[in-house]
């Protein structure tokens, strides 16, 4: 597994922050965020002008680019994000599932959008993935499932995210079991209580909450995933740098330590 951040934690600064203090707390990788309102990293609007920056701090801070993540699913905004994810490199590229929870009325757009989105991704060459997320249709393992059993693109996968499952009153080991064969992408962090938000961004970090987290990657490991795992934190934009190293460098020891006690590293 290729331990990253999603440069969301450092959504108050510029991009080479992001990138000098993930290297600095000793991960493999990055994940580029392109959420509007959270950062300024990657902006879909103006990419041609992002695209070289990025690619001179990777190869600066040898970090590879594992992923971007860009929620909407609005096609001209997917559009530039896989433009920009050839450019730049990325293999991958996380969005918001869209619906409503418990809605089934809502499902047969979301299957419309996401397929469409996933012709594009197998155009471009790329993976595009979606992941169970609080209040939207795919909300827990048997929405994952529903859609995964609907779209089968080799193109297509599923952002295993802990903290949602947990928020959906599931046990994130046990469902990560379930879904295993078709995840290409984890978002993890960890998270105290069951929402729906995942607490303060210093709970959020591995080893803070309520997750068997080390059971997680355990799972993961046992199933054969090699993939990202990418650090994801919201809320911390406002916050001052030395808290969100302290929650990058917290978080990839937690990580560090469940690898090396499932004799990965």
């Amino acid at each position: 597994m290729k331990l990253g951040v999603n440069s969301v934690l450092f959504g108050g600064y510029d991009m080479e922050t992001a990138f000098k203090y993930t290297a600095a707390c000793g991960y493999d990788a990055i994940e580029v965020s392109a959420i509007d309102g959270m950062s300024a990293h990657l902006v879909l609007d103006k990419w041609r002008e992002c695209a070289p920056a990025i690619k001179d701090l990777s190869k600066k801070y040898n970090l590879p680019v594992t992923a971007m993540e860009q929620p909407s699913q609005d096609p001209a905004k997917m559009e530039s994000a896989f433009q920009a994810a050839i450019e730049i490199g990325i293999p991958i590229i996380n969005c918001g599932p869209g619906g409503k929870s418990n809605d089934d009325s809502t499902w047969p757009q979301v299957l419309d959008s996401i397929g469409k989105l996933v012709q594009r991704a197998e155009h471009y060459g790329v993976t595009l993935c979606v992941k169970a997320h609080v209040n939207a249709y795919i909300y827990n393992t048997p929405t994952s499932l529903k859609l995964l059993e609907a779209i089968k693109s080799p193109s297509f996968g599923l952002d295993m995210d802990p903290s949602h499952i947990y928020r959906a009153n599931e046990n994130p080991v046990d469902a990560v079991a379930a879904v295993a064969s078709r995840i290409k992408h984890i978002h993890i962090r960890d998270c105290k209580g069951r929402g729906p938000a995942p607490g303060a961004p210093p709970l959020q970090a591995n080893g803070r909450g309520d997750i068997d987290l080390l059971g997680y990657i355990r799972t993961l490991h046992r199933a054969g995933y090699t993939g990202p795992v990418n650090l994801e934190i919201i809320g911390a934009k406002e916050m001052e740098l030395p808290l969100c190293v302290a929650i990058a460098a917290e978080s990839r020891g937690h990580m560090q330590a469940s690898l090396q006690a499932c004799g990965v590293r």
